[in-house]
């Protein structure tokens, strides 16, 4: 009792922590761009939306509509991609049993990449809840492909994890040698390969709240719903065998973890394509601060990866402004050196 007491403080405690730090990047993010903003006044206008507030209005009405119509989606569109990537990471990692496995691990990231860059060929221009047909596209490429994975390496009810991983390797292999294919003929297809690239490279493409109103249910109801995983998850820590001795169903919870990551991978693909690391750097970092006990580590990981990709968004935005650096580039700069910097410090002690 005592010992299930102090894991909910810690729970509380770590959770307050990083939300804090969370808001604070989100206020953070919305000051700097093209316009910039002072952090008391988006205080204040964030505080009048609240109709307790009413602070005078010493700022121009134009800074008003930037704030809330252009900057504030993309910063919380960077949060979500954030929180749905790191989420998705502690999944794969734990269902697989793999401490090097990320969102895109299983065909996801090849599967999102086929999807839009078949879109960017077809002279179609539709629209759908303010997203048009490359993020549909991408999100139905990323389930599609692990759906295909997935029975490939299905044999007599089963999925093995070794039959998991080699099925993802290959149809990953195959689906980006089509996209690369694709690419090379881009001037016959009438292709412009600058949209691929970007989509390749990663680039935050939230224009407005309606992309938000969609993708933040699919990725809030996943992190809830993952919760719900976190006692399974640390019984796979044992194997399957062990998670079975303990009344786990296993291939049960294989299907609906791996359904649960990939719709989370694909929500945040979507909106963001290609961003690396988010998903493998911070379950690493989470657990290392404060455990592998995933009732601790899901929520924590959200909350993390929700800032790393705010954070790295604000960079690619103003390092170079005007120009705008893919976000995919800058969480590679930082998260590859930091997951080498992990791995050197916990090589002897780490264990998932």
């Amino acid at each position: 009792m005592l010992t299930e007491l102090r894991r909910s403080n810690r729970l509380v405690l770590v959770s307050l922590l990083l939300g804090g730090i969370l808001i604070f990047s989100l206020f953070l993010a919305s000051t700097f761009g093209a316009v910039n903003i002072s952090f008391p006044e988006i205080i204040q206008m964030a505080l009048n939306k609240t109709a307790i507030f009413n602070f005078p209005t010493n700022w121009r009405a134009a800074d008003e509509t930037i704030i809330f119509q252009i900057r504030l989606p993309r910063v919380i569109g960077s949060a979500l991609i954030g929180a749905a990537l790191a989420t998705a990471g502690v999944l794969f990692q734990g269902l697989l049993r793999n401490p090097m496995a990320d969102p895109y691990i299983i065909g996801t990231s090849a599967g999102a990449a086929l999807g839009a860059t078949l879109a960017m060929i077809l002279p179609l221009n539709l629209a759908f809840l303010g997203f048009g047909l490359v993020p549909l596209a991408a999100f139905i490429g990323a389930l599609v492909t692990v759906i295909i994975v997935y029975n490939l390496a299905r044999v007599g009810g089963k999925t093995p994890i070794i039959s998991m991983l080699l099925a993802g390797f290959v149809v990953s292999a195959l689906l980006a040698a089509v996209v690369a294919f694709i690419m090379s003929i881009s001037d016959k297809l009438g292709l412009d390969i600058r949209s691929v690239y970007s989509f390749l490279l990663g680039h935050i493409s939230v224009t407005g709240w309606e992309q938000i109103w969609v993708v933040a249910p699919l990725v809030i109801g996943g992190i809830i719903g993952a919760r719900f995983f976190a006692l399974h998850l640390n019984a796979f820590s044992l194997g399957e065998e062990g998670a079975a001795y303990l009344g786990i169903d296993v291939e049960r919870d294989k299907i609906l973890i791996l359904a649960l990551g990939s719709l989370l991978t694909a929500a945040a693909v979507s909106i963001s394509g290609l961003i690396g690391f988010v998903g493998l750097v911070m379950p690493h970092a989470v657990r290392l601060s404060i455990g592998p006990d995933h009732r601790l580590l899901l929520p924590a990981s959200a909350l993390a990866g929700a800032t790393f990709v705010v954070i790295a968004d604000l960079f690619a935005r103003t390092l170079l402004a005007p120009v705008e650096i893919p976000v995919g580039i800058i969480t590679a700069l930082i998260g590859a050196p930091f997951f080498l910097y992990l791995l050197r410090r916990s090589r002897k002690e780490y264990a998932l």
